[in-house]
């Protein structure tokens, strides 16, 4: 690979009914760095996470996972390479049981069963979900629905997380374990998401996104304690950062 684990340039996308939600982002991102999206709803955070594994074609320019261009031809490589977690932990569980949520992609990528099993127990151990491997997804919590979420990628054993604002709709206890999670992980971690107390703890830099554009890109106090910045696309200065001086 690389030493750029993601490389983006010149990305333009529009959807059918003509709306264009990214004008031009180029970016490249870091092995193993923990990189955080913001903006205001509508800035084009989810359209750009759904690029990286060739979920949605570009309109005009080019995005390369590693060494490999994402396209049609390489989306299957690609995503060995980039697990997604969505934002509805829901959209990602639907088989009767945890264990065969997680045994999923294994499976379809033709791994024999031993190998599969084993990645189930590696994943849900790392997640601290092996007691719930037997339960139906639907009697689980919102935090544990996160973190199966989150396991059913990591069977898949990708080099990139992507992760659409992870710690919504968990109560405070579920998002301080998810948060623990996060800044636990050695993978590189992209991470969109409104919870900038989230980003203070485990991002070392923030791209601000506004319609589309990247209108900041730098380390994580710089970007953040820039009021200014940061009122000015519909954003705050996290409270945590408040409380804190400004270069600490």
């Amino acid at each position: 690979m690389n030493r750029h684990a993601v490389e983006i340039r010149d990305l333009f996308f529009s959807y059918p009914d003509g709306t264009e939600a990214l004008k031009g982002i180029s970016l490249q991102i870091e092995q193993g760095s923990a990189v955080a999206l913001v903006g205001g709803n509508g800035a084009g955070k989810s359209t750009l996470l759904h690029h990286l594994n060739g979920f949605l074609k570009t309109t005009r320019g080019e995005i390369r996972i590693g060494a490999t261009p994402v396209s049609r031809k390489t989306a299957k490589t690609v995503r060995r390479s980039v697990g997604m977690v969505f934002q509805d932990s829901d959209d990602q569980l639907f088989m009767p049981t945890v264990a065969e949520d997680v045994a999923f992609g294994p499976l379809n990528a033709g791994l024999p069963l031993e190998q599969v099993e084993e990645r189930v127990v590696t994943a849900l151990k790392r997640v601290g979900m092996t007691h719930v491997r037997e339960r139906p997804p639907y009697r689980l919590s919102s935090g544990e629905k996160r973190a199966v979420a989150i396991a059913t990628v990591l069977a898949m054993e990708p080099d990139i997380l992507v992760m659409d604002e992870p710690s919504s709709n968990l109560d405070p206890r579920a998002r301080r374990r998810l948060i623990e999670l996060l800044r636990s992980f050695v993978h590189t971690r992209i991470i969109a998401t409104h919870d900038l107390e989230l980003v203070v703890e485990v991002c070392s830099r923030v791209i601000v996104l506004d319609a589309g554009q990247i209108v900041a890109d730098g380390p994580m106090l710089e970007i953040l304690n820039d009021e200014p910045l940061m009122l000015a696309h519909g954003l705050e200065r996290p409270h945590i950062l408040r409380h804190s001086h400004p270069h600490g």
